[in-house]
């Protein structure tokens, strides 16, 4: 018995859509990475991006448990001299949820050129609406 290997036109994708809505973000970012990753599939294979495209919706309405919407900390630097700024979990959720849940997803997944290609298949929304209706994705509860 030999080892299956994916070739890359053999890959399936398909579009999954997830509703962020009191779903904690931890919980939620590793099942959205594994889905991205294709851990979900008899097809996985490490060296291969076999994932599927994620859309996630209300992301505005994602929970962080405990004290972390005041104490968890975004950092970002503009790469000048004293270019360090800094944003709570409360300020990015109130001017950009996505990012929040970007962020969470994009370090659960690989640092290299095989996880920013993964990185790029998820699609999130702060709102219901999002515009990959024509795609059809299937909706699952994570």
């Amino acid at each position: 018995m030999s080892t299956f290997i994916a070739k890359k036109d053999e890959i399936e994708r398909n579009w999954v859509l997830v509703d962020a809505k009191d779903k904690v973000l931890g919980r939620l970012a590793a099942d959205v990475a594994s889905i991205l990753r294709g851990k979900t599939k008899p097809t996985y294979t490490p060296h291969t991006d076999v994932g599927d495209f994620v859309v996630i919706i209300n992301a505005e309405k994602v929970v962080l448990t405990g004290r972390k919407l005041e104490q968890k900390t975004y950092y970002r630097h503009s790469g000048y001299m004293g270019g360090l700024k800094s944003r709570t979990a409360r300020q990015l959720m109130e001017k950009n949820p996505e990012e929040i849940i970007r962020h969470a997803v994009k370090g659960m997944l690989p640092k290299n050129s095989l996880g920013r290609s993964m990185f790029k298949k998820l699609k999130v929304y702060a709102g219901e609406a999002h515009p990959h209706e024509a795609q059809q994705p299937k909706e699952i509860n994570l």
